[in-house]
């Protein structure tokens, strides 16, 4: 079974599509020494076929369009962040305190790039500011495995570095492996499903738009939340982010992920109205806090689908939703520290990393591709759908299931032919154009990021 077919297997993809994938291999993209060029090309091409398939069905088509990949498109996309320009500016991805440390035992690594996460950690450590010398030294005294625990205790991130072998045997670890890549299920059974869904009109055509008329609610942070519900608007949903009012996103990965999206903020306590006048209309809410995090706001998915049964509820977190560092935030980099990648892509003594943040993006196609599917099946049956995924998981699954494919006959010299650039409120923008291809399908978002919370906070 290749990658591919396992992705979709595990969005719930009827085995006979995966041959409708085509795809355009080039040595040198996304290399490594993990398969990294075979799973993001397996998250795009699951993405890309259950956009086709959503697109025939609702054009009452009787075949699927075929999908083409090209390496090429798939590698300029996972770094995304990476070819942003605002203004002829590059963003800074990460602040001088995130960043691998030694330790007097080994590594640590930590991730303070919002101003409240760098705050926790320099109190952890007893620091009154962020002076990167000071921070060495504290920590250079210390041992990982305490600062781990100490930083998190504080509300910070902090990671012991862990070779593939430690991490196999950390209890959170085999939570992970127990689980599916996608955990996925039906809400309810029942007529009242079918009669609370709300009616997608038919297609003229499978694409470019097969999402279209479908209402996305975006509860996510940075990253891989934010790339899944990009792709859905690139497919023609209408995609509402909401984010609250005294914690905004950082402005450039706001923008790098902003295509396509309106923005807003809502207080979700004070504002509650407003939400469940949102959720009632809503096709899909997509979460991606750490698990519990917004159940006070009657956010979990059993919640939801009391409310509103035929929703499809997506949530997104960093560890998964069981075991015991379910309530933990993370990051993709800190996923990889602690569960075997740094350690594999450099060494136990110098840590090294994927060419890409794949488990940020290569999770976030897996959850569009799951969404995706979940609209097909709701065609059919009315029935809402829950999912739930975890970057640990597709980490696990890059370190344990997927293999390198063959080399190719064509080189990745340069990302030039899938970068575009277009004018916005934010300034001239030049961008990584979207990697999902099928016959008939979207070429590019059909708006740009606006300001962050510059729309209001309702449906089109």
């Amino acid at each position: 079974m290749t990658a591919l077919d396992e992705a979709w297997s595990a969005v719930g993809g009827e085995p006979g599509l995966p041959p409708r994938v085509s795809t355009v291999v080039r040595e040198g993209a996304l290399q490594a020494r993990l398969p990294v060029r075979e799973l993001a090309r397996a998250c795009v091409g699951a993405c890309a076929l259950a956009a086709a398939e959503l697109g025939a069905r609702r054009a009452g088509l009787a075949g699927v369009p075929a999908v083409r990949l090209d390496d090429g498109a798939v590698a300029t996309a996972f770094v995304s962040e990476r070819h942003l320009l605002v203004g002829g500016r590059a963003p800074v991805s990460f602040a001088p305190l995130s960043r691998f440390w030694r330790t007097a035992d080994g590594w640590v690594r930590t991730h303070a790039n919002y101003p409240h996460h760098q705050a926790r950690l320099l109190s952890a450590l007893g620091l009154p500011r962020d002076d990167p010398g000071a921070v060495a030294a504290a920590l250079a005294e210390r041992r990982a495995l305490d600062v781990e625990e100490a930083v998190y205790a504080a509300g910070g991130l902090a990671v012991a570095l862990r070779t593939p072998a430690r991490w196999a045997a950390h209890a959170q670890a085999a939570e992970v492996a127990r689980r599916p890549l996608v955990e996925h299920g039906r809400h309810r059974e029942g007529p009242r499903d079918a009669a609370r869904a709300r009616t997608l009109p038919p297609l003229t055509a499978a694409g470019p738009a097969p999402a279209a008329g479908v209402r996305v609610l975006d509860l996510t942070r940075v990253l891989a939340g934010p790339v899944a519900t990009r792709t859905l608007a690139l497919l023609g949903a209408d995609v509402l982010r909401l984010d609250p009012p005294g914690l905004p996103e950082l402005p450039d990965q706001h923008t790098d992920t902003g295509f396509g999206k309106r923005s807003a903020t809502l207080d979700l306590a004070a504002g509650r109205d407003t939400l469940e006048d949102l959720l009632a209309a809503a096709d899909v809410v997509v979460t991606g806090y750490r698990p519990g995090a917004l159940d006070r706001f009657g956010l979990s998915a059993p919640a939801l689908a009391e409310r509103y049964p035929a929703l499809i509820t997506a949530q997104l977190s960093a560890w998964g939703a069981h075991g015991p560092w379910r309530g933990r935030r993370g990051f993709d980099s800190l996923v990889q520290a602690a569960t075997g990648i740094a350690a594999a892509e450099g060494s136990p003594e110098r840590p090294g990393a994927l060419p890409a943040q794949a488990l940020d993006h290569g999770t976030g196609y897996l959850l569009a591709a799951a969404v995706l599917r979940a609209l097909s099946d709701r065609q059919e049956d009315g029935s809402g759908r829950w999912m739930r995924l975890a970057l640990a998981r597709t980490a696990h699954w890059l370190t344990t299931g997927v293999r390198h494919g063959p080399a190719g006959d064509l080189a990745y010299a340069s990302p030039g032919p899938w970068l575009a650039e277009r004018d916005s409120a934010l300034g001239r923008l030049r961008y990584a154009r979207p990697p999902v291809s099928f016959d008939g399908g979207p070429r590019d978002w059909t708006r740009p990021p606006g300001p962050p919370g510059a729309d209001r906070a309702r449906w089109n």
